[in-house]
């Protein structure tokens, strides 16, 4: 017995596996254990098909020192598959012509996504509105009113589902579209508070997944979760963030994709501003309203009519947009740059900052201001006598 009851007969040669076969197939390569999106995309390459990459997989494993290596066997696809029919659920893979473009534009573009909802949604042109959890009242009353403007504006807008500013930019934008990005599987309701609005999104909206159906949602899951969100839009807005939180991270996917970068300001003394703060002084452009925002991307419609065309999954990413007059995304860019640069240069060794900066060959003064935001976010220490270590 083969895939979804398909058996080649036993007296002829057997038939080129059918488009719901292969799909199948792809499903349980990407579920096959170690393969992620990389593996995936260049066994596929290597082999031509899903069935040749599942019968060369062991082989690929034992070669890469893993002994003993299987499959993900038929039937862990065949439940999910039932689940997702049982719950109402599409699949959409990269080959699918209603698989959002701006999505297959980015490096590591998930090969299927879990759709529960309106689809048609992801056709439209879309922003993403996130932010902190435990937001202030004013945050987000804040986000929902511009998640309405989006909405009236004709934009779609793409969130989270998580509590604080992510429900309520879903809140605000429920009557004109919006699409919600799980980090557990499509069928799961996390967090239990945010039920009522996820069956509603189903309703009215569109929820997305990347996971298999039923998979509770654990930490490292989230980091994921945000490099679809932001590659679902053409801009990120960052409403309420601490410096090291999960809406930085989806600011830094949006910039490492080419999207613009947006946040809103707040108070100095409130740590759940100091990520937007971090950002405005880094470039991102200042939002007081939508207009703020529809200045910097132009109007849904606009964004309709210069849609980009169909393009294959293995395409490479398109050209990242112009800057805008006023710097501010390209400004942004460059610190990302830095930082990466900054990163790349230390390890577990302490470095001196001064010696630091002469590797770099980059002035002090761009520097500093770096080393503080990447001692902000955790990424680098500094011990009692000053040296710098990356600490992941």
């Amino acid at each position: 017995m083969t895939e979804q009851g398909y058996t080649p007969s036993s007296t002829h040669p057997p038939l080129p596996p059918t488009s719901e076969v292969d799909q199948f197939n792809r499903l349980r390569l990407l579920r096959s254990r170690r393969v992620g999106i990389s593996t995936y995309k260049r066994l596929l390459i290597e082999h031509g098909t899903a069935q040749n990459a599942l019968a060369a997989l062991p082989e690929v494993a034992r070669a890469a020192g893993v002994s003993r290596y299987e499959i993900c066997p038929e039937g862990v696809v065949q439940a999910e598959l039932r689940a997702a029919r049982a719950f109402g659920a599409t699949l959409l893979d990269h080959t699918d012509p209603k698989y959002p473009q701006t999505l297959a534009q980015i490096d590591d573009a998930p090969p299927f996504l879990w759709a529960v909802g309106d689809i048609s949604l992801l056709q439209r042109p879309m922003v993403s509105l996130v932010g902190a959890r435990n937001a202030s009242s004013l945050g987000t009353r804040m986000a929902k009113k511009l998640a309405a403007e989006l909405g009236e504006a004709g934009f779609v807008v793409v969130s989270g589902l998580a509590r604080g500013v992510d429900g309520a930019a879903h809140l605000g934008a429920l009557e004109r579209g919006t699409v919600a990005v799980q980090a557990g599987g499509v069928d799961v309701m996390y967090p239990a508070e945010n039920t009522e609005l996820a069956h509603n999104i189903a309703r009215s909206g569109l929820r997305l997944s990347e996971m298999p159906m039923g998979l509770q949602p654990m930490a490292r899951h989230f980091p994921k979760r945000n490099r679809i969100i932001s590659g679902l839009s053409r801009a990120t807005i960052v409403v309420e963030a601490a410096a090291k939180s999960g809406s930085m991270i989806t600011a830094r996917d949006a910039l490492d994709q080419g999207r613009d970068v947006m946040a809103v300001p707040g108070h100095p003394f409130d740590a759940r501003a100091s990520g937007c703060n971090m950002l405005l002084r880094d470039g991102a452009i200042l939002v007081r309203s939508a207009s703020d925002i529809i200045e910097v991307i132009g109007l849904a419609q606009d964004a309709t009519v210069h849609a980009q065309p169909d393009l294959p999954f293995e395409a490479p990413p398109p050209e990242k947009p112009k800057a805008n007059p006023r710097k501010p995304a390209r400004s942004l860019r460059e610190t990302s740059a830095l930082h990466r640069e900054i990163l790349n240069r230390l390890g577990p060794s302490p470095t001196a900052e001064d010696q630091l900066i002469r590797d770099l060959q980059k002035p002090a003064r761009h520097v500093s201001p770096a080393l503080v935001t990447l001692e902000l976010t955790g990424q680098i220490a500094r011990n009692e006598s000053g040296l710098l270590t990356r600490t992941d």
